[in-house]
């Protein structure tokens, strides 16, 4: 138990970037583990992981819109698992040096977003793919952190990284070594996969070009994100406070006012000299103070 209390308060605790690690890492032992339960008794997870996975074919994403968020957060195997949140965690970590939690959260989903987008295009449009009839799925969080890369690759082009057996290479060289790869890849075996990581790396240069223009392509995340959560937040009631205008005075009013406050604050005056301020009532002592 101290084990899951460890993790629910490094969760609570710890930054985005931890959480979406913690919650692509969540995920996929819960589906393993769902997977193993049901291998058991010779069911096939397939069908059910593809309720979470964008398929190819239009007319169903319109039926499982929700897959166009929730295939950012599922993976295949534990090494597809491990390489991206790898790639998640030493990116991230040099995004967040520039930017804040808030946008490395929208830059995230908007990378996902848009390589779904280009997946589904794609697919639908380019004769490679139409001439297949047979439907195809797209799961992971790569086209999510090839958005980071790229942001980050454009933000500090010059930042060295050390690789093993490649020595150090700067972070501009990196981002057009795996563009490069994806772009040679879309007509292969992972051609969906290659086809969302070219999506994901325009969403993260779109994010600095627009940003270096005083636009934020994330705060629409943002926004929707904070209104739904003040959809469950209880709002504090106002009290109204009720006005009640006197009629104004004329001169004469007031000037016959004035000297009636005079006379009473004179008698208390007189009232402390005879016996003392503790003598006086507390209505007495508010006029005092009022004058």
């Amino acid at each position: 138990m101290d084990f899951f209390r460890q993790i629910q308060y490094h969760f609570k605790q710890g930054d985005i970037l931890t959480r979406l690690i913690g919650l692509n890492v969540g995920i996929w032992v819960v589906v393993t583990v769902v997977n193993v339960i049901l291998r058991l008794f010779n069911i096939h997870f397939s069908q059910y992981i593809e309720y979470l996975a964008v398929p190819s074919a239009l007319p169903l994403v319109i039926k499982r819109i929700w897959t166009l968020v929730t295939y950012m957060f599922l993976h295949k195997g534990i090494l597809h698992l491990l390489f991206n949140m790898l790639c998640l965690y030493w990116f991230g970590k040099m995004f967040l040096f520039a930017y804040s939690q808030k946008q490395l959260l929208g830059l995230y989903i908007n990378g996902g977003l848009l390589g779904a987008l280009v997946y589904l295009i794609s697919y639908n449009v380019f004769p490679f793919f139409t001439q297949n009839p047979q439907i195809t799925y797209l799961m992971g969080a790569s086209a999510s952190i090839m958005a980071i890369i790229i942001a980050v690759a454009m933000q500090m082009p010059n930042m060295e990284l050390r690789f093993f057996l490649m020595g150090s290479l700067k972070l501009k060289y990196v981002a057009l070594i795996v563009v490069a790869i994806s772009l040679l890849g879309i007509t292969s075996a992972n051609s969906g996969g290659e086809l969302a990581h070219l999506g994901g790396a325009l969403a993260g240069y779109l994010f600095i070009v627009f940003l270096r223009r005083g636009i934020d392509c994330t705060k629409w995340f943002t926004a929707i994100a904070n209104g739904f959560v003040n959809l469950f937040v209880p709002r504090k009631r106002v009290k109204r406070t009720k006005f009640h205008y006197a009629k104004p005075m004329s001169d004469a009013e007031y000037n016959q006012a004035k000297a009636k406050q005079n006379r009473e604050v004179d008698a208390i005056l007189d009232k402390i000299k005879r016996s003392g301020y503790e003598s006086l009532t507390e209505d007495e002592k508010k006029k005092l103070f009022q004058r």
